[in-house]
């Protein structure tokens, strides 16, 4: 395994690179052109590109593109495409480049990638490897988030077209469809030094700092070596939508050290019933969950000037 050094430098050197965009992420068939032709009058030889657009295709090109051994794979789409890239490059000597080219782009943000193609571009050319924890729900590795409850219905249920022509609205647009049966769950969190019990439709467990495009709190992020959970709201329909609304718009403002977060290396999630679970926008599994951090698990391009613990 090469150092990130030597990887930084080999990426800069050699340019040898995978692109695999999502062309079914809300902006993934848009821009996959631009994205080829930006990439390749950076310097970049790719030396293999695909545009996915059917199912299982993901997860076909992504072991093919570890196959060839690139420096560097480019992942364009949202957070089930990033995770799912992450998944795959977790402790593997190749970094990942990400394009935010989805809905909300959570993990984007988390590293502070930005949104826009070109300057994503910038980032990949002349910034530098880090490496970054990956969370573990059970044995499968996940970049940004575990969701229980109310988001796996949503993330069941979210049309396709209604995504690619609201974007991250159209999460709320169905969660507020399905609220109006959704019962809530009886949630134990368990950790090795303490018992948290909550009455929500809805908990989250973050690796990174954003959810739903918007700041968790000013000091998460997925270099801290912590998982944080959080539940969104109590056991009412309206303190869900005041919650959420709340998050929304004070998450900048907060820290881990306020309530209702619980900020740690491992814990175990159980419901009083079964409820669904999603890992970075895919529903996989149900309750109950073992999670834990997995420290410095993937490498990944970020800014030249990002602090790398």
């Amino acid at each position: 395994m090469r150092t990130k050094q030597e990887l930084s430098d080999a990426i800069r050197q050699r340019r040898r690179a995978v692109l695999i965009v999502n062309a079914k992420s809300r902006r993934g068939r848009q821009f996959y052109t631009d994205a080829v032709r930006r990439l390749t009058d950076a310097g970049f030889e790719l030396i293999a590109s695909y545009p996915v657009d059917e199912p299982g295709e993901l997860e076909r090109s992504l072991d093919e593109a570890v196959r060839m051994a690139p420096d560097l794979l480019i992942a364009g789409g949202g957070d089930g495409t990033i995770g799912a890239a992450a998944r795959l490059l977790a402790h593997r000597d190749i970094a990942l480049g990400l394009l935010p080219l989805g809905t909300t782009n959570n993990f984007a943000r988390t590293l502070g990638i930005p949104i826009d193609l070109d300057a994503a571009v910038r980032v990949i050319s002349s910034g530098k490897v880090i490496d970054v924890d990956l969370g573990l729900a059970g044995d499968l590795p996940f970049a940004n988030h575990v969701g229980i409850g109310l988001s796996a219905e949503v993330m069941l249920r979210t049309p396709p077209r209604l995504k690619r022509v609201v974007g991250k609205f159209a999460y709320p647009a169905t969660a507020a469809a399905l609220m109006a049966r959704h019962r809530p769950l009886r949630v134990s969190v368990r950790t090795a030094s303490s018992n948290r019990d909550f009455q929500t439709h809805q908990l989250y467990v973050a690796n990174g700092g954003h959810q739903a495009g918007r700041p968790i709190t000013a000091d998460a992020n997925a270099d801290d070596r912590l998982l944080v959970a959080y539940p969104v709201g109590g056991a009412t329909r309206h303190s869900l939508l005041g919650a959420t609304v709340r998050n929304a718009a004070t998450g900048h403002r907060r820290t881990l050290r306020h309530d209702p977060f619980l900020a740690v290396g491992e814990l175990l999630v159980e419901t009083d019933r079964p409820a669904p679970v999603e890992i970075d926008g895919e529903v996989c599994g149900e309750t109950p969950i073992r999670l834990r951090v997995d420290a410095n698990a993937l490498r990944v391009m970020a800014a030249a000037g990002t602090v790398d613990h």
